[in-house]
């Protein structure tokens, strides 16, 4: 049982440890709380982008670590309602699934950019339907005991929005940050 075990360097661990501290202050610190009629409040913040560039730089697995980590330091340092796990959950999925994409993208061509816009929108799309339409809003209805399909309209509209946004800030970034990726 000889496995090829992956060690993370101590200049990824520093990266990594930088993009959870940027996370938790645009999470914890850095957002806009709208109030919606009845069900609560939707919060706006960019505290992802980092958790999915720590995902596109170094891979799915220290992309999980830096959303655990930011997760659960966030709660610690600014907890804004109970600990629930599902959104611990979430968080290393926001770093999984565009390292999984990544990962695909160098597989299929080698000269491809694989940092344009259009590449970082499809794990855009895809990680913000999976993680913030589906199961952060599955989490806050069984937190909170407010039905699926009352929360869902608002933060699909608020996922929409969001989602060009996370492709180009990260596709941007990136031109300056590639040589850090792995």
């Amino acid at each position: 049982m000889d496995k090829k075990r992956e060690k993370i360097s101590l200049n990824t661990m520093v990266r990594a440890g930088f993009l959870v501290a940027i996370s938790i202050v645009m999470t914890r610190f850095a957002y806009v709380m709208i109030p919606l009629a009845g069900v609560g409040a939707l919060r706006i913040s960019f505290g992802e982008v980092p958790l999915m560039m720590s995902g596109v730089m170094f891979g799915p697995m220290v992309g999980a670590l830096t959303g655990i980590a930011a997760d659960i330091i966030g709660f610690l340092i600014n907890p804004q309602g109970p600990y629930y796990p599902g959104f611990t959950i979430s968080s290393a999925l926001w770093g999984v699934i565009p390292g999984l994409f990544v990962i695909y993208f160098k597989s299929r061509k080698k000269d491809m950019n694989i940092y344009s816009f259009k590449n970082m929108l499809i794990p855009s799309i895809v990680t913000t339907i999976i993680v913030s339409v589906l199961l952060n809003t599955l989490w806050l209805s069984q937190l909170y005991g407010k039905g699926f399909f009352v929360l869902l309209p608002t933060r699909l509209v608020a996922s929409l929005i969001s989602i060009p946004i996370y492709a180009f800030i990260i596709s941007y970034l990136m031109k300056f940050l590639r040589q850090f990726a792995k």
